[in-house]
């Protein structure tokens, strides 16, 4: 690997991949935790924390709005508190996490004057439109780029209402965001989700003792918050699924391998790709812990087949490069269906994981909202251009492990050469260390 600003990483394959594994605490409720911690009255500790460059920027947006975080890692304590909160004179910098500047944007908003938020150039063309617009319902003002309020963005912050509010696409950002307003607003705050997406913000604002309750609504689910003041939280956070799911992946497609990775968090609305693979045939164990929230996930090569994959199961689509990766490696086709909500995240991850695909010798078509990956064929190394995008180098890695050493390529040695590898820091700044673990030793 070279350092700079676009490090490049060549992955051989011809390894079986074999033994155990830990991911990072969970992305999604490591910026939670934080942000909860910064309005909770008292000291919040959090141990299992994503060491990830994105909770990293969450970690630091909450100093410089007024809390204190102690200790570094995966464990801290954070002295929060709505008194210690203040907008502070310069910008809130947020690197490449959308989570974070959706999240953090609706807590702003109950903060008194103007908070701005930016990032790096990819979080730049990422739409916040679908925040202010709920946002500025609650009597916050969001202003941005352009007509999807694209970063920078100015959150005027201050006496907030309640609204009732369905959001028109499945996001568990949005629907943070907003209730994250909604803690200091005026009367019930209500979000409707037509299809239910992450469970985090509810449960961890149940757990720091706010007034929610939320039910059952179709397919989805109802969420009413009134404002509540929070206690702190002593919180353990557990192995991220989304990350989970590379390695799951890879013990399914590359030959003669068997992963097991533990301490993984278990939400429904978080493994909807297990069945996903178990639908295509592969050998999965799934070993819970006695609460059901978390436990160890075991998968074995074999032979896989397509299916169709609704975004319903996946609903916040992260999964899809790395499923695509097993599709190549199905027999027949799979069809990703309605998935056209990857155009706006990190990168344009629809038409990047059709990219990838054909890179390795597949076949991928976009028609209208849909993917469609055609497998069967041998798998050939090739070159890929992650454009920043930490999912989709990571993606690029396990196609590259599981394809036969001295195929195609222009590593020199049959290997996959990535271009753009530093955005895997944003997320698990150890997974090329895991990967060669897990291989038997360095490539």
């Amino acid at each position: 690997m070279t350092a700079g600003a676009h490090e490049v990483r060549t992955v051989s394959g011809g390894r079986a991949l074999h033994g155990s594994t830990r991911v990072p605490g969970d992305k999604s409720i490591s910026h939670r935790a934080l942000l909860l911690a910064a309005v909770a009255e008292g000291t919040s500790t959090i141990t299992g924390l994503s060491t990830g460059e994105d909770v990293v920027c969450t970690r630091r947006a909450i100093e410089l709005l007024g809390a204190e975080v102690i200790g570094e890692g995966t464990e801290v304590t954070v002295r929060g508190g709505r008194s210690r909160l203040r907008a502070p004179d310069h910008p809130i910098d947020l690197g490449n996490s959308g989570t974070g500047m959706r999240l953090l944007a609706g807590l702003v908003a109950t903060v008194p004057g103007v908070t701005r938020l930016t990032g790096d150039a990819s979080l730049r063309t990422r739409p916040m439109d679908r925040v202010a617009v709920p946002l500025a319902l609650m009597g916050a003002q969001v202003e941005g780029m352009g007509e999807h309020c694209l970063p920078p963005i100015a959150v005027s912050g201050g006496l907030l209402v309640g609204i009732d509010y369905t959001p028109p696409m499945a996001s568990a950002q949005v629907k943070g965001a907003i209730l994250l307003a909604g803690l200091d607003a005026d009367g019930e705050t209500v979000v409707r989700e037509a299809v239910a997406t992450r469970t985090h913000t509810e449960d961890m604002l149940a757990e720091a003792g706010a007034t929610i309750e939320v039910e059952t609504w179709g397919n989805g689910r109802i969420i009413r918050l009134r404002r509540s003041a929070l206690v702190p939280l002593a919180h353990t956070v557990p192995g991220d699924p989304s990350q989970a799911a590379f390695w799951v992946v890879a013990g399914a497609v590359v030959p003669a391998s068997r992963i097991t990775i533990d301490d993984v968090h278990l939400g429904p609305e978080r493994i909807g790709f297990l069945e996903v693979l178990r639908r295509m045939g592969a050998d999965l164990v799934v070993d819970a812990t006695q609460d059901g929230h978390s436990g160890s996930i075991t998968v074995g090569y074999s032979a896989l087949v397509g299916t169709t994959v609704e975004a319903g199961e996946i609903p916040s689509l992260d999964e899809v490069p790395i499923l695509a990766v097993a599709a190549m490696a199905a027999a027949g086709s799979t069809r990703f269906r309605d998935v056209g909500e990857l155009r706006v995240k990190e990168s344009d991850r629809l038409e990047g994981t059709a990219r990838m695909v054909r890179a390795f010798g597949g076949r991928a078509d976009i028609e209208g909202e849909d993917l469609v990956v055609t497998g069967g064929a041998a798998l050939t190394h090739g070159s890929i251009d992650a454009q920043g995008d930490h999912r989709m180098a990571m993606a690029a890695a396990i196609a590259a492990a599981a394809c036969p050493d001295g195929t195609g390529g222009t590593g020199g040695t049959g290997g996959t050469v990535i271009t753009g590898w530093e955005s895997v820091a944003t997320s698990y700044p150890d997974f090329a260390d895991t990967l060669d673990k897990l291989a038997g030793g360095p490539q």
